[in-house]
């Protein structure tokens, strides 16, 4: 130590003394931070607008609903088709009455809502702009997107109802009547969300996201309803809702290349020149696929390298972010643990300097190296689809390879190429103070009666020449080339339904049976050799498989990988894809005689829909051990046990070459 040190170490005042005459440095001005919003919606639009109101009290910036499947599939809560799925995964709205609940207290016009809907963004958008017209607010004052990617629908999530070219027509719709009455709504919200959910590698990401569009756009452009004027305020209005992974670097330089990417499309392909026009404009929720039921604690710091990922660079920020809880691989999320997740949001855009300065990246050889790598790799993958007629033509293709590309990560997790910290390595672990019985929101079942009831009561009130009369002009629509918004708004200000809206649709348009992927998906993990070795000796040939998903849940991938690893364990497969009833299941299982049944459920809807199956079974004779697999709590295992149910696998099961095992020695011992 120096004496000039060492003197100042013993001089108390000597500190002060320099304190003073050194005056802290001024904060820099700061960038306004991103829309922070939570992904939220359960049981009843009453329950869902005390979440919203209490989650934007703690400092939530903007709205993200979900929406139950019943109504993300055009069903009534009382259609058979909706049992054991109402107010599951989000929250029912059937009709402008729910709209009004749900959206209580929260003005339209101060409000940036974003609605998570695909095949009926155009019927909830119509009941939206009902609701803030009877409030005064007019649709050019409303801000706020809807989904309505469809494709997306048909490769990863599932709850798509009409064919490519007619989706596809709807979705024009919206976006012409948007650019005509509602210019800051954002009308399609581009989703490469759920493409990495199901294992798009980043180059498939950009280039199946950007294909669908372009797919929109041109058809935009080619329907007439946009004049030449309008198109670039359209092209502005075009966002995206992207996927960050735990590849943090990786996902960085996804983001500038997307950025880059899609103002080079809008001034080579659309002549856009308006700069604002030309920005990437995206939203994320960071991966959910990464989360894990093992050590869930572990996903804290997932989620927090993930949203740095989106947020670091300024160039290519987040317009909105929301994050996913760490116990969403177990069930709903609370809303304490959706509060911290919001508090990780805060901390960062108010705690830290990150909004005080400029790009942080710009001038590194690292990450322009990488971006510019995808950026030619997305470009050459996006121009094989475009070759192919474009994404909305080409999804049996996608579908193919997006299954392949989640068979190769589950393979490297199998193997331990990749690490996932506490499910395949590092899996000691002490009991975790966060668990216990209440670690997750359970939505009561008889919260369904109670939503019927009330729709029930509101059919009996509304007044039903009207709502007839509308139907019958929404028919007409749908049959001509008429935009359907304008006859949509009116059904939902008569009184009209979420079903009666899907039944009219259904009947015009016609529903469509999506490819599953599995037939033309590679080989997918290693260890199954030995498997198909064992299903070779079996006596009487190999085992069949029945692989089914009852009810509306859509999330397919985990029924997929299982399909394609029996068909490589040698097993015969029977997998007709998603949105079957217990007794379509049933019946299939009588005419094909499998070995075995495996039901996927991930939308907590397994104690009304797995009875149902048995008792569908049981009456028609039927006698095969059933298997289930999803997001099952603990607590519920011992209940599907007295149903008799042979098996239970969770994602925590992530070997499966041992579940392949099992199957087959079920099939055995069912044999004998």
């Amino acid at each position: 130590m120096s004496a000039t040190s060492a003197d100042s170490a013993s001089d108390p005042t000597a500190s002060a003394a320099s304190s003073s005459t050194s005056p802290p440095a001024p904060l820099r001005p700061r960038d306004r931070p991103w829309m922070m919003r939570t992904y939220s919606g359960h049981s009843t639009a009453q329950a869902s607008n005390e979440l919203y109101r209490t989650n934007l009290s703690k400092g939530q910036t903007g709205l993200s609903i979900a929406f139950d499947l019943p109504t993300q599939t055009g069903y009534d809560p009382d259609d058979p088709m909706s049992r054991g799925e109402v107010g599951k995964v989000g929250v029912p709205v059937a009709h402008l009455g729910d709209m009004r609940t749900l959206l209580d207290q929260i003005p339209p016009g101060q409000m940036n809502t974003s609605m998570t809907i695909n095949a009926t963004a155009a019927w909830l958008l119509a009941l939206y702009v009902a609701n803030a017209d009877e409030q005064g607010t007019s649709p050019d004052e409303l801000r706020g997107t809807t989904q309505n990617d469809i494709v997306k629908e048909y490769l990863s999530r599932g709850t798509y109802i009409f064919p490519p070219a007619e989706s596809r027509r709807l979705i024009v719709d919206m976006v012409a009547w948007c650019a005509e009455h509602a210019p800051k709504w954002n009308p399609i919200n581009v989703c490469s969300y759920h493409l990495q959910e199901v294992g798009a590698t980043p180059v498939q990401e950009i280039a199946y996201s950007f294909a669908t569009a372009i797919g929109v756009l041109d058809a935009v452009r080619d329907s007439g309803q946009v004049s030449d004027e309008k198109f670039s305020q359209v092209f502005g209005s075009i966002s995206f809702f992207v996927n960050a992974g735990i590849r943090f670097v990786e996902e960085i330089c996804k983001l500038r290349a997307m950025t880059e990417m899609w103002a080079d499309l809008g001034r080579d392909r659309y002549g856009v020149t308006d700069d604002k026009a030309l920005r990437f404009r995206y939203g994320v929720q960071v991966n959910s696929l990464g989360l894990t039921e093992a050590q869930p604690e572990n996903n804290v710091q997932r989620i927090v390298l993930e949203m740095l990922a989106v947020t670091m660079s300024k160039n290519a920020r987040a317009r909105s972010v929301q994050l996913p809880a760490w116990n969403e691989a177990l069930g709903l999320p609370r809303p304490w643990d959706q509060q911290w997740s919001l508090r990780m949001q805060q901390v960062l855009a108010f705690e830290t300097d990150l909004l005080e300065y400029g790009d942080l990246f710009d001038g590194s050889h690292v990450i322009e190296s990488r971006t510019a790598e995808l950026r030619g790799e997305a470009q050459a993958e996006l121009d094989d689809v475009l070759a192919q007629g474009g994404a909305f033509e080409a999804v049996e293709v996608l579908k193919s390879r997006l299954v392949s590309s989640m068979a190769t990560r589950t393979r490297r997790i199998e193997s331990g190429e990749q690490t996932v910290v506490g499910v395949n390595d590092f899996v000691e672990t002490a009991e975790s103070p966060l668990g216990g019985e209440n670690n997750i929101l359970k939505v009561d079942h008889a919260v369904e009666q109670q939503v019927i009831d009330s729709l029930q009561v509101w059919r009996s009130q509304r007044d039903q020449a009207a709502v007839d009369a509308a139907l019958a002009e929404l028919r007409r629509v749908a049959e001509s080339d008429d935009n359907v918004m304008p006859a949509s708004i009116a059904l939902a200000k008569a009184g009209g339904t979420t079903g009666e809206w899907g039944t009219v649709m259904r009947e015009v348009f016609g529903e469509y049976r999506a490819p599953t992927g599995v037939s033309g998906a590679p080989g997918s993990v290693a260890g199954l050799a030995d498997v198909a070795e064992f299903v070779r000796s079996i006596p009487g040939g190999p085992p069949k498989f029945l692989v089914a998903k009852p009810g509306l849940d859509g999330h397919s991938s985990g029924a997929e990988q299982i399909a394609v690893a029996a068909r490589d364990s040698g097993m015969e497969v029977v997998y007709s894809g998603i949105r079957l009833t217990p007794e379509q299941i049933a019946a299939s299982a009588r005419d094909e005689d499998p070995d075995v049944i495996g039901l996927s459920i991930l939308s907590g809807s397994h104690l009304q829909l797995v009875p149902d199956v048995l008792e569908h079974l049981q009456a028609m004779g039927v006698d095969i051990p059933v298997v289930v697999g999803g997001i099952i709590p603990e607590d519920d295992r011992p209940r599907l046990a007295e149903l008799g149910i042979a098996r239970v696998y969770t994602p925590k099961d992530f070997e499966i070459a041992k579940i392949m095992r099992d199957i087959a020695e079920l099939a055995v011992a069912h044999r004998a």
